[in-house]
C-alpha cells in the first residue's frame, strides 16, 4: 500500500467534495424523476381498469408528493449544472462541444417531464379519465430518455468517443457517438433500474412501516405492492446488468477494476475478495475465493486480470480500500434486495398476500435507504475509480478543475441549499400524510374516492361565490 500513490493537485480535494456532495444529492431525486411517474400510473391503471377507489387516491396522493420531489429536483439539478462551469472549466472549455450534446438533450426532457407533470397534477379535475392516464405517458418516456441523456454524458467521461481533437481543441464532433460510447451500453440500464429500485423501495417502505404498526387495510396493502413489486422485478435483472458491466469495466478500465477487486498484480487464477482491507500486499479482514475473480471477468480460471502494478502510480485509481468496499457493499445490498423481493414473491404466488412476520416486514421498510446506499457506493466506484482521470484517458483532473480558490465557500454554499431542501422534502411530504391520515378511509372522502365526478361541495360553494 506504501507504493500506492494518491496524487491530487491543491484544488481537487474541495471541487470533487462539492460535485460528490451534489451528485449524491441530487441523484436520489433523479431517480424519483425517472420512476415514480411509471409507478403512479401503474396505480391509476388498476383504478381505472379495475374501478378502485383505493388505487385511484394513491395515485392521487403520490403525484402530489411526485410534484414536491420534481421541484426539490430542479433545484438541485440546476445547482449540478452550473458547477459543471464553475468548478471544472477545463472540461467544458476543451470538451463542452462533446460533452454538453447529452445534457442538453436532457435539459429538454426535463421540460417536457415538467410540462406534462403539471398536465397531469390539474387533470384529475379537466381531463376524462383514459385522456387523462394518458397524458401522464410522456411524463414516464421523458424521464426514461432524460435518465439515457445525462448517464450517456457520464459514460463519455468514462469511454469518450466522438470527437477529433487537433491542437488540443476540439475540430469535430460525431454526437451519436457521443452520446451511444461503449459505456452507454452498461451504464444507462444500470442507472434506470436502480431508479426504480430506489423508488419502489423508498415508497412500498413507507406502507410496511404502517403495517409494522398495524394498518393492514387495503390502502396500506395495495401501497406496499405496487411499487414493491416494481422494484422486485427490477433488482434480479439488475443484478445480470450490474455482472456485465463489471466484465466491460475490467476490459476497457482495468486501472478501475484492479481497485475494485484489489488486484495487484496481473495474473490468471485471481482471487475474488469479498469485503477485506488492502495493506502492503496483502488483504486482511477478507473472505478470498481463489480463481472466482478470473472466472467472473472471462468464464474461466485462466482468465488473465490486469493488476493496478501495470500502471504509473500517479494514474492508477486512488483510494482503492474505498473503492473495493464500495463496490462490495452495492453487491451485498443488491444481493439482500434480491433475497427480499424473492421472499415476497414466493408467498404471493403460493398464498395471494405480503408476509405478516417482522422478519419481512423490518427489512421492506429498510430496503429503499438500503437501494439509496447502494447506489450512493455504486457512483463512488464509478466516479473515484475513474480519477485521476476527467475523462479516461484523454484529461485529467488536475487539468479539469477550477483555478479559484473560493471553492470552499461554495461547498458550504452548496451543503447549506441541501440541507434545505432536504428540509422541504421531509417535512412537506410528511405533512401531507399526516393529513391524509386524520382524514380517515379515503374512500370515504368525496373529492379523493371520485376524482373524475362533479366539483366537491366545498368547491361549489367557492364556485358559487367567485360567480356572485
Amino acid at each position: 500500500m506504501t507504493s500506492y500513490a494518491l496524487v491530487l493537485a491543491d484544488g481537487d480535494i474541495p471541487a470533487r467534495s462539492q460535485m460528490g456532495a451534489s451528485l449524491g444529492f441530487h441523484i436520489i431525486f433523479a431517480c424519483f424523476g425517472v420512476a415514480f411517474p411509471a409507478v403512479v400510473l401503474i396505480a391509476h391503471w388498476l383504478g381505472l381498469r379495475r374501478g378502485d377507489a383505493v388505487a385511484l387516491v394513491l395515485a392521487r396522493r403520490w403525484s402530489k408528493v411526485m410534484a414536491v420531489i420534481f421541484a426539490v429536483g430542479a433545484v438541485s439539478g440546476t445547482v449540478l449544472s452550473y458547477e459543471l462551469g464553475l468548478l471544472w472549466p477545463g472540461l467544458m472549455g476543451r470538451f463542452g462541444a462533446a460533452f454538453g450534446i447529452p445534457f442538453s438533450l436532457e435539459g429538454v426532457f426535463f421540460f417536457v417531464e415538467a410540462i406534462f407533470t403539471a398536465i397531469y397534477l390539474y387533470g384529475w379535475r379537466g381531463l376524462s379519465p383514459w385522456v387523462h392516464w394518458w397524458s401522464g405517458m410522456p411524463m414516464v418516456v421523458a424521464g426514461l430518455f432524460g435518465a439515457l441523456s445525462v448517464v450517456a454524458a457520464n459514460s463519455w467521461m468514462n469511454q469518450p468517443s466522438g470527437f477529433v481533437l487537433t491542437n488540443g481543441q476540439i475540430t469535430s464532433v460525431d454526437p451519436w457517438a457521443v452520446i451511444f460510447n461503449r459505456a452507454t451500453p452498461y451504464e444507462v440500464p444500470h442507472m434506470i433500474l436502480a431508479a426504480y429500485m430506489v423508488t419502489g423501495f423508498l415508497v412500498a417502505g413507507v406502507y410496511a412501516v404502517g403495517m409494522l404498526r398495524g394498518r393492514w387495510d387495503r390502502y396500506h396493502r395495495l401501497g406496499f405492492l405496487i411499487p414493491f413489486s416494481v422494484a422486485a422485478i427490477a433488482a434480479p435483472i439488475q443484478v445480470v446488468v450490474g455482472d456485465i458491466a463489471a466484465r466491460m469495466v475490467a476490459q476497457h478500465q482495468p486501472a478501475k477494476f484492479a481497485a475494485m477487486e484489489l488486484v495487484d498484480r496481473t495474473g490468471t487464477h485471481v482471487t475474488e475478495w469479498l469485503g477485506g482491507i488492502y495493506w502492503n500486499g496483502q488483504v486482511y479482514f477478507g473472505v478470498g475465493i481463489p480463481s472466482l475473480d478470473s472466472i467472473l471477468v472471462g468464464f474461466s480460471p485462466d482468465t488473465r486480470v490486469i493488476g493496478w502494478e501495470d500502471f504509473p502510480p500517479e494514474l492508477r485509481a486512488p483510494l482503492p480500500n474505498l473503492i473495493h468496499l464500495s463496490f462490495t457493499g452495492m453487491v451485498a445490498i443488491g444481493t439482500l434486495l434480491v433475497v427480499l423481493a424473492a421472499w415476497q414473491g414466493w408467498v404471493w404466488w403460493f398464498h395471494r398476500r405480503i408476509p405478516r412476520t417482522r422478519w419481512f416486514l423490518v427489512p421492506a421498510a429498510l430496503a429503499g435507504v438500503g437501494a439509496v446506499l447502494a447506489m450512493e457506493l455504486g457512483w463512488i466506484v464509478t466516479e473515484v475509480g475513474r480519477q485521476p482521470w476527467t475523462v479516461y484517458g484523454v484529461l485529467l483532473t488536475r487539468d479539469a478543475v477550477t483555478p479559484a480558490s473560493g471553492v470552499p465557500i461554495t461547498l458550504a454554499l452548496a451543503i447549506v441549499i441541501y440541507l434545505v431542501l432536504t428540509a422541504v422534502c421531509i417535512v412537506v411530504p410528511w405533512e401531507m400524510g399526516r393529513r391524509w391520515r386524520s382524514a380517515g378511509d379515503p374512500r370515504l372522502i368525496e373529492d379523493q374516492a371520485t376524482p373524475y365526478g362533479p366539483p366537491a361541495e366545498h368547491e361549489q360553494e367557492q364556485e358559487r361565490e367567485v360567480r356572485s
